[in-house]
């Protein structure tokens, strides 16, 4: 019978866990029979071993265990970051996931209220007037109708409540900044995600890719959890045979350079501001970090419904579909009807 001074006792030893020791102690939180103190001590230990992509797996399998399933049809794209950069920047991967659906992928996007941040992905959308908490029955309709759709994290994930005082307490990143952007209940076939925490990334990347997910996971150099328009940008891509490593500049998207701080935001009401202005087409850093992430989650989605083209063609023409679709207004049309039709699937 596995109890947690077993657990305990292997993390100290820098030992991986066994499957059943990694589901036991995840089914013990999410069934609330740990307490406070034993999650943060298994987040942290868990932490400071490193977390091993078979480890995140498993934790993963219970989460998704308990999630409330979702029934899409056909393969959908996910955009979603893990946050925790403290960049205070505008809502990139929300205004992504809306352009790079304008564009003609079939986005459900995964998120949540901010952490550590004025506004996050449901902030926003929730400020633009989007619906945000639709049950599980309307996604599918949502998607269906509007061409995008949201799953509000606590509506799919309760469960998650008793890991909350834990992590509030513990303010580090841990494996449940992992777990958050993998466990869309749509199950995406693919994703561009984004991490904050350097030595999270591969593992991240590693995971996606042993689950089939087609994804390019990004870092940018200066801590974005974003691909940057500052600079750099990592990128562990696990759309291929292997997951590989590589670097793209605003260039690459061919972007123009600019400050984190031409891209800092606000609360909610104000980020949703900027939202409409790209979509009314504006110019200006925001627009071009926007299309830099779209382009690259277009990138993500092209390696389901183009498979033979390599990442840089799928990249450029992914530039090319975002722009026309801000461009076009069609991004700003498939935003004003994701609102009109949340709205009338609230129940």
């Amino acid at each position: 019978m596995t109890e947690w001074p077993q657990i305990f006792s292997a993390l100290f030893a820098r030992r991986q866990l066994q499957p059943d020791q990694t589901q036991w102690a995840m089914r013990e939180i999410l069934e609330d029979r740990a307490t406070p103190a034993q999650i943060a001590a298994f987040a942290v230990l868990m932490r400071a071993k490193d977390e091993t992509p078979e480890e995140i797996i498993d934790l993963l399998s219970v989460m998704l265990d308990h999630a409330t399933s979702v029934a899409v049809p056909g393969p959908v794209l996910d955009v979603v970051g893990t946050g925790g950069d403290r960049a205070h920047t505008v809502n990139v991967s929300t205004m992504s996931a809306i352009a790079v659906a304008a564009a003609g992928a079939r986005v459900v996007k995964h998120g949540n209220r901010a952490a550590s941040s004025q506004s996050g992905s449901a902030d926003v959308l929730e400020a633009l007037g989007v619906v945000i908490d639709l049950p599980a029955e309307s996604v599918g309709p949502c998607l269906q109708q509007a061409g995008i759709a949201f799953c509000f994290a606590p509506v799919f994930h309760p469960a998650l409540r008793y890991a909350g005082q834990a992590r509030k307490d513990l303010a580090i990143p841990t494996f449940f900044n992992i777990l958050g952007p993998l466990a869309n209940p749509a199950r995406p076939a693919a994703a561009l995600v984004g991490c904050a925490f350097e030595p999270m990334a591969p593992v991240m990347a590693d995971v996606l890719h042993k689950q089939g997910v087609k994804a390019l996971v990004v870092r940018g150099l200066d801590g974005l959890d974003e691909v940057s328009t500052e600079g750099p940008t990592t990128v562990w891509d696990a759309t291929g045979a292997r997951v590989a490593t590589t670097q793209v500049t605003p260039e690459t998207f061919t972007v123009a350079r600019s400050p984190l701080s031409a891209l800092r935001g606000g609360d909610a009401a104000r980020n949703a501001e900027l939202a409409r202005d790209v979509f009314e087409g504006r110019g200006g850093p925001v627009r071009d970090v926007v299309i830099a992430n779209a382009a690259a989650a277009w990138a993500a989605w092209a390696a389901v419904t183009a498979p033979e083209a390599d990442l840089a063609a799928r990249i450029s023409d992914g530039v090319e579909r975002v722009t026309a679709a801000i461009d076009s207004g069609a991004a700003k049309a498939l935003l004003d009807r994701w609102i009109e039709v949340s709205r009338s699937l609230q129940v």
